[in-house]
């Protein structure tokens, strides 16, 4: 049996997307997402929990990002999880787990400019 690996997430982007430009013109977007959700304590008052996430997205979902996204937006991404890990200037391993998204919709009410690839 195969494995599901998919997320879905809508929050805002806690930072202009940062474009890069790899070999053969490829184009990829990265920025952080933010997700939050509300409860109520024990005594009524209310707290907001957030939830960072790494983006990414590859060649047209980049140009999507780079031409209509900036900090703020609100998004929908649908995609999936990767961990992947290096080494540190100090020689320490980093893992790093971040959501490859594969369909985006501009969710922002002053533009009518949904996408999805």
């Amino acid at each position: 049996m195969k494995g599901l690996n998919k997320v879905t997430l809508i929050g805002n982007l806690g930072n202009n997307p940062e474009i890069n430009i790899l070999d053969k013109d490829i184009k990829v977007a990265k920025f952080s997402l933010a997700t939050s959700e509300t409860y109520k304590d024990d005594k009524g008052q209310k707290h907001t929990i957030t939830d960072w996430h790494n983006i990414v997205l590859w060649r047209g979902l980049a140009d999507l990002a780079q031409n209509f996204l900036h900090k703020g937006s609100l998004a929908y991404i649908e995609g999936k999880l990767k961990t992947r890990s290096y080494d540190d200037k100090d020689g320490r391993k980093v893992y790093v787990t971040e959501v490859i998204g594969e369909q985006i919709l501009l969710l922002d009410k002053k533009t009518d400019n949904n996408h999805g690839n």
